[in-house]
């Protein structure tokens, strides 16, 4: 379970306190598929870095009592200076994953050619997209923390990471936050609006489309 108590995040912007949520309280379930919507700029990222641990909060704390992922599509769940092969040994290692299955995985998921074995740092955004996905999903978590991802990339690998997440769904917890409902729907069955720094939930994810769009 994860627990969000009076969580707030403010960051300094012109020299003045920008606040972006504030005082959030909500609780996430095992085998939960939760959709978070918002408006460009609403917090979503910001939220799911609070849960994953990436960021501190201004104010309040986060629970944890699942294994949670780094968002999906976070960067910097890995290092750029190592080849995309090492950063799939690094993980694997940390995670206590066999080494050389999880390189093959990561391979085989991210499709990076010889870039596989060359730097990160050599990588385009799609690439380190396509390696930070892959990663995520050669570890097994209880909640996995997507920001859009799947719907990066070509519509190949876009597919690859929808069949992934659907796999998946069935034995651990989904946070999946956008801004277009349709994308959503594919995973969750309840919902969540941020707007003006709260998160409203609702048991169902219709409910929670329908309180979002006239906002």
């Amino acid at each position: 379970m994860i627990r969000l108590h009076a969580l707030g995040k403010a960051y300094r912007v012109h020299g003045r306190m920008r606040a972006v949520l504030s005082g959030i309280e909500a609780t996430f379930r095992p085998g939960e598929a939760v959709g978070i919507l918002g408006r460009n700029g609403a917090g979503k990222t910001t939220l799911l870095r609070l849960i994953a641990g990436v960021e501190h909060p201004t104010s309040g704390w986060v629970e944890r009592g699942m294994t949670v992922s780094w968002p999906l599509g976070f960067a910097g769940a890995m290092h750029y200076s190592i080849t995309g092969a090492d950063n799939a040994r690094f993980i694997a290692r940390i995670y206590g994953k066999p080494v050389a299955e999880t390189v093959e995985f990561v391979d085989a998921f991210a499709e990076l050619g010889e870039y596989y074995r060359m730097p990160a740092r050599t990588y385009s955004h799609g690439m380190l997209t396509r390696l930070g996905f892959a990663l995520s999903m050669a570890v097994d978590f209880d909640c996995y923390l997507v920001d859009e991802a799947v719907a990066a990339g070509d519509s190949r690998f876009a597919a690859r990471c929808r069949d992934a997440l659907e796999e998946r769904r069935g034995r651990s917890a989904i946070l999946f936050v956008s801004h277009v409902p349709d994308l959503l729907r594919q995973f969750c069955t309840s919902g969540a609006v941020l707007q003006d720094g709260r998160l409203t939930r609702y048991d169902d994810l219709d409910q929670a489309i329908a309180a979002y769009q006239p906002a």
